[in-house]
């Protein structure tokens, strides 16, 4: 791999890559704690380096148990002078000699070296770190997606990637469904793509993964907020039967309530509360459109019943079976329905 094919352009501040578009330079820092994030960029890095090299030497490092001088002999180079990659990981546990040796290589690395260093997170080797940033080497920043917008984005972005299309309501099921472990969401959304002859649908994703426990628990959540005691009561009851425990079911009950009673108290239009509130506009507009069933004064007696449901299935109860079937009957009570 000749050295013009491995970036080492230094510029003043941290040049910020994405997990998904990250590539090969001589320096390459994957932080943050979002493990399957950090496969994923490292994954493109090496397949990147592979293709532009076959032959090329792969190492491997671990920070936590290094020694020192173990990186200069990793980066020497070979008798045939081939292409190296090497990877280390464990710089959040990294030991002193590993910090010595680093911030000495990061300062004048290797041609035809792609040196890929994995931070987890935590305040170990900030010095390092920064290091890395100043001089401008790649710095991915792989954060959990904890927000149902990161979410829904991120599956978006995975059948754009797969060359599909999937509809917004079956994006928002399949968050649904498996949103819990972003790994589970990723290995869903290929799944989906490898089968898919067209558009993936809200039946799709049912078909596919209506039984798993989010799903199920929103299904419960969504008859209660629709006013339609008989079914949220029926649901439950099933849900129950088959092992969900009451905790999920509260917690969609609860998330359910928070999205509408964040809508319901915005100003502005779907694009812009969407925007202010970190959510997708559609969510935006169904949220809107629900609330119209609602009186504040029942909205209001709904959260108070979920909270005090919240408390009682988390220990609070000697029944929590009971809290969350009187959560369910007081929300789907509350909401003018049909």
């Amino acid at each position: 791999m000749a050295a013009a094919q491995v970036s080492k352009a230094k510029t003043s501040a941290a040049n910020t890559a994405s997990w998904r578009d990250v590539t090969p330079s001589a320096v390459v820092l994957i932080t943050g704690p979002e493990e399957y994030l950090g496969i994923r960029a490292m994954d493109r890095i090496r397949s990147q380096v592979r293709a532009a090299a076959p032959e090329v030497e792969n190492s491997k490092l671990n920070a936590g148990s290094y020694e020192s001088g173990s990186l200069a002999m990793a980066v020497t180079p070979s008798l045939f002078d081939e292409a190296k990659l090497i990877e280390i990981e464990g710089l959040e546990s990294m030991t002193d000699a590993f910090l010595a040796d680093a911030l000495k290589y990061v300062a004048h690395p290797e041609n035809d070296v792609v040196l890929v260093l994995r931070h987890g997170g935590g305040v170990r080797g900030k010095k390092l770190l920064d290091a890395i940033k100043s001089s401008g080497w790649p710095v991915v920043d792989c954060q959990p997606l904890k927000k149902d917008a990161e979410k829904t984005a991120f599956v978006v972005s995975e059948f754009k990637a797969g060359g599909r299309r999937i509809e917004a309501e079956a994006v928002q099921a399949l968050v649904n469904a498996v949103g819990a472990s972003l790994s589970e969401l990723a290995a869903a959304c290929n799944q989906l793509i490898a089968d898919a002859t067209t558009t993936v649908d809200a039946a799709t994703v049912e078909r596919y993964y209506g039984g798993r426990v989010e799903a199920t628990a929103f299904k419960v959540a969504d008859a209660a907020m629709a006013g339609n005691g008989p079914q949220a009561l029926s649901s439950l009851r099933h849900a129950l039967a088959t092992g969900v425990d009451p905790v999920p079911l509260v917690a969609a009950l609860a998330a359910k309530l928070r999205t509408l009673a964040k809508v319901a108290g915005a100003q502005g239009s779907s694009a812009q509360i969407a925007k202010q509130l970190g959510m997708q506009p559609w969510l935006v507009e169904q949220a809107q459109r629900d609330v119209r069933r609602w009186t504040p004064e029942g909205l209001i007696r709904s959260i108070q019943v979920t909270a005090e449901a919240d408390a009682q299935v988390k220990g609070l109860s000697r029944d929590p079976v009971y809290a969350v079937e009187h959560a369910v009957t007081v929300i789907a009570t509350s909401a003018r329905g049909r």
